[in-house]
């Protein structure tokens, strides 16, 4: 009788370490796929970030190419007004064209550049989104596990329940019999 107590005591000791080991198992896989979702929404800012370093730098280059084209017509202007007083007229009409000319490649420029960084605005949202559902999921998948586990020690002390009634029935049978 002693012997029997030992011994579901045993594989009562034996399952809860076992359940305490597949939960323990079950947190170090959560916690592996939230580093994982982590480091990917991390490698994505980056990316972002990087783009958005690169568009600033053609944005910056294109701003100094305008600078240096205009202080070149200026230049060529100016040459064109010494050297010869009859063509001043023409040369003007051609660097107001020229103006209108980069003023419109500017435009031009800024609206790319508006329209590269409203993508990666939206991207980078997307991105937010994605993570934030992400999250959500692994958030209800720990729930699931949890609920799982509370669910086989329920059930676990259900079985341990009637193993006790059969016992203790065993051993009244066995009281009345001697």
């Amino acid at each position: 009788m002693a012997y029997a107590e030992d011994a579901s005591r045993e594989e009562l000791a034996a399952e809860l370490r076992q359940m305490q080991r597949a939960v323990v198992e079950l947190r170090a896989e959560l916690e592996r796929a939230h580093a994982a979702g982590e480091d990917a929404l991390q490698g994505e800012r980056r990316a972002a970030a990087q783009e958005i370093g690169q568009l600033k730098a053609a944005i910056a280059e294109l701003r100094d190419e305008l600078e240096r084209a205009r202080a070149q017509r200026e230049q060529e202007v100016q040459h064109t007004l010494a050297s010869c007083q009859g063509e001043i007229h023409q040369l003007r009409g051609t660097a107001e064209s020229l103006r209108n000319a980069l003023e419109a490649a500017r435009v031009e420029t800024e609206t790319r550049v508006q329209a590269a960084v409203a993508a990666s605005t939206n991207e980078i949202e997307q991105l937010k989104a994605m993570a934030a559902a992400l999250r959500e999921q692994l958030e209800v998948a720990r729930f699931d596990k949890e609920n799982a586990v509370q669910a086989e020690q329920m059930d676990a002390r259900g079985v341990i329940g009637q193993l006790q009634e059969t016992i203790a029935t065993m051993r009244g049978e066995m009281e009345r019999r001697t």
